[in-house]
């Protein structure tokens, strides 16, 4: 008996732990993050729903074009959902109750419970000189799901203190006339869970739930910078809105002989005026340098499907309640779930029921309200005054559900814009000013501006071509045609007369529509125009690159590509053949072609001296501050003095090589100032000529260089 006692005892001890580690192991952290990184348009996504892009540093996410540095587009996306007459697990009544979705609220009236990501294949693993490039990245997949159709899915379940428990799935594709937009299906279900456990606790019906978001675009984080006065968190950003007569097109279809259409339902942003600035800012032209516009991204959300109700689920045309634009941070605080809070719960409802708080929004295209023309300076931050800026504003709602009962959204976020080549030939010609200027119509002017923002505001026709491309992936449930998958291993090795590329078969090789592999190619950094150098064939799986100048760094990608004989309706895109998306293989580490090793001490040079920041674009191109060591040992330690003795830098140069480059900083992270520099080398290994067993270099052996820098 008393056996049997702790045996009793033991199990019934086991079964609590067991239910405690299931109770634990369903909270996600507030901090938790997946990033997508497969698209021109790259992001993160946090556990409890909603995303601000503060990280401490910068505002970071919704990275558009991602192949270049400084496009975040993110600032904050306010969520919010509430409902009439809520009585909660207290017995508490409420005329209304209110929930934000934000991380200072997890474990009181947010508790997420879900964030993975599923991938449809594995990330494919890339080398170059040997670093696994692609290993910080492995950590962005939970599951591999071969039969999914979008590349990525982010699932992200959320409960709250009101019941109603939020699951989104973040949908994003490679495929090239698809990879700027994420589509999002948000779900929203009375389940009566108000926390981390699988107890429900309400099993009341939500009456008269509304769903809302107020979201802000910097568009873009380099063009904020150029703009200033406070673009960073989107202060001087306009939002306009289509889609008024959406009734009327619902059932029409999006074609290619005319795939951009006004009556989608959706709001964007772009950047606007700062009236600190003395000079048209609109496309953040870089007016100390070329000109290049930064700043001509469009952002914004598409509504693709609105459940009529519960028992309704067809779409419905006359969702959302709200579509326009309002104040930034001028909104109801909630989130105490305190008594006291409830006058602000009752303001959050009424927000979310169209009536702008303190006034401070509006549901016209805010733009064309108060722009009387295209070089109209107005500040959009002097409308309203707020100086967080403008967001894009829409609403949902209302909706009765009954417990187990929900309701289903569907959005498209997208970022589209003038590509990087025409925001350097406009923003060149703006700079330049004087003659006449050719406008996308093919017409002329002579008003600068005038042809500088006409071009920006091309933009508005861009996101439009997004969203109806989004709509119709979303009409065709997701079945779009698909490119080839891209080859699961990419190996770059710099060479003393060449840079060799190595890869593995893309795993669509054996579809009857593979038709190869192309090569590009970047000079100096990764986040530039990179060139097509070679189309290869099918079963090919090596490449020489035997053009490669010696001192310049080159970074690649791969992508394999079909015919396009899987794509030839024009349902979803534009037709012809499709390729993989070149984020799965591009290099983010420069290769280089190698010099054999010096011969001896006194060949040793530095390439350019004297330096001169006046010829930087001469020298090595996008590197603009680097300074060579040629005809060094292949193995010594170099350190940089100033000509007075003050040690600066030390590079330990070990890969065999007879060159070593340095960014003229010092290890403090300055960049170094004018003056003569000393460089000293010193042999850390012998090198012996293998032919003839001489020793070439002995350890310890020295030499110095002198060197000028002119800033």
């Amino acid at each position: 008996m008393k056996f049997m006692k702790y045996n009793i005892y033991f199990c019934s001890l086991f079964l609590i732990l067991i239910g405690i580690q299931s109770i634990v192991s369903a909270q996600v952290p507030s901090s938790e993050k997946r990033y997508v990184r497969i698209g021109t348009l790259q992001s993160h996504f946090s556990a409890y729903g909603s995303e601000r892009a503060w990280n401490n540093v910068y505002y970071e996410g919704l990275i558009w074009p991602a192949n270049y540095n400084q496009q975040d587009n993110a600032v904050i996306k306010r969520y919010w959902v509430a409902a009439q007459d809520f009585v909660d697990e207290k017995n508490e009544q409420w005329e209304a109750y209110g929930i934000y979705f934000a991380a200072d609220y997890v474990e009181q009236s947010l508790f997420p419970v879900e964030l993975k990501q599923t991938a449809k294949f594995k990330l494919p693993v890339i080398y170059v000189d040997g670093n696994n490039v692609s290993a910080p990245y492995e950590g962005d997949i939970d599951d591999i799901n071969p039969e999914q159709i979008p590349d990525r899915i982010i699932t992200n379940v959320v409960n709250t203190s009101m019941g109603l428990t939020m699951t989104r799935r973040i949908l994003a594709f490679s495929q090239q006339y698809h990879d700027n937009y994420y589509i999002k299906e948000f779900i929203f279900t009375n389940t009566g869970n108000i926390d981390f456990d699988d107890d429900i606790e309400l099993t009341a019906p939500l009456k008269g739930v509304r769903i809302g978001q107020g979201v802000r675009y910097s568009v873009c984080r380099e063009g904020a910078y150029n703009i200033g006065d406070g673009q960073s968190w989107g202060k001087h950003s306009w939002v306009t809105k289509r889609g008024e007569n959406y009734p009327d097109h619902a059932n029409e279809l999006i074609t290619e002989q005319n795939p951009i259409v006004d009556w989608i339902r959706c709001g964007f942003s772009w950047a606007g005026q700062s009236a600190k600035n003395s000079y048209d800012n609109i496309g953040a032209p870089k007016i100390t340098t070329t000109g290049r516009l930064t700043a001509p991204q469009h952002a914004g959300i598409g509504v693709l499907h609105v459940d009529k109700s519960a028992a309704d689920l067809t779409d419905d045309p006359f969702q959302p309640a709200v579509l326009g634009w309002h104040a930034g941070d001028t909104y109801p605080k909630v989130g105490n779930l305190q008594k006291t809070d409830e006058a602000n719960m009752i303001r959050l409802y009424n927000m979310l029921s169209g009536t702008p708080y303190y006034g401070l929004g509006g549901t016209d295209r805010m733009d064309e309200t108060y722009l009387s023309s295209i070089t109209d300076r107005v500040e959009p931050f002097a409308i309203h005054n707020d100086g967080g800026g403008t967001n894009v504003w829409i609403c949902y709602g209302p909706f009765d559900l009954e417990h187990g009962e929900s309701i289903r959204i569907v959005e498209v976020e997208a970022i589209n814009g003038l590509n990087r080549q025409l925001c350097e030939s406009v923003g060149k010609q703006w700079l330049e000013s004087g003659g006449s200027y050719i406008l996308p119509d093919g017409s002329t002017t002579s008003n600068r501006d005038e042809f500088k923002n006409t071009w920006v505001y091309t933009g508005k026709d861009s996101i439009m071509l997004s969203f109806g491309r989004a709509k119709r992936n979303f009409d065709l449930d997701y079945q779009i045609p698909q490119p080839p998958l891209p080859p699961p291993l990419f190996n770059v090795q710099s060479g003393g007369d060449r840079i060799s590329l190595f890869w593995s078969v893309s795993e669509s090789e054996g579809n009857g529509d593979f038709a190869g592999y192309k090569i590009f190619r970047a000079v100096g950094k990764p986040d530039t125009t990179y060139e097509e150098i070679a189309t290869l064939t099918s079963g090919v799986t090596q490449y020489d690159d035997e053009t490669p100048v010696r001192g310049f760094s080159y970074y690649y990608y791969l992508v394999a590509f079909n015919d396009g004989s899987n794509n030839t309706t024009g349902e979803a895109n534009p037709t012809g053949l499709l390729h993989s998306g070149r984020f799965y293989t591009q290099t983010t580490e420069p290769a280089y072609l190698r010099r054999k090793p010096g011969t001896a001490l006194d060949s040793i040079r530095v390439v350019p001296n004297p330096y001169n920041i006046r010829a930087k674009d001469f020298l090595y191109p996008n590197e603009p501050d680097k300074i060579t060591f040629l005809e060094i040992p292949p193995q010594c330690l170099i350190k940089i003095f100033t000509e007075r003795g003050d040690l600066i830098h030390e590079i330990d140069h070990t890969d065999g090589s007879g060159d070593e480059s340095w960014n003229s900083v010092t290890s403090s992270r300055q960049v170094v100032v004018s003056g003569v520099y000393i460089a000293y080398f010193e042999v850390t290994q012998n090198y012996v000529n293998k032919e003839t067993g001489d020793i070439i270099y002995k350890k310890g052996q020295t030499a110095i260089r002198k060197f000028v820098i002119i800033r």
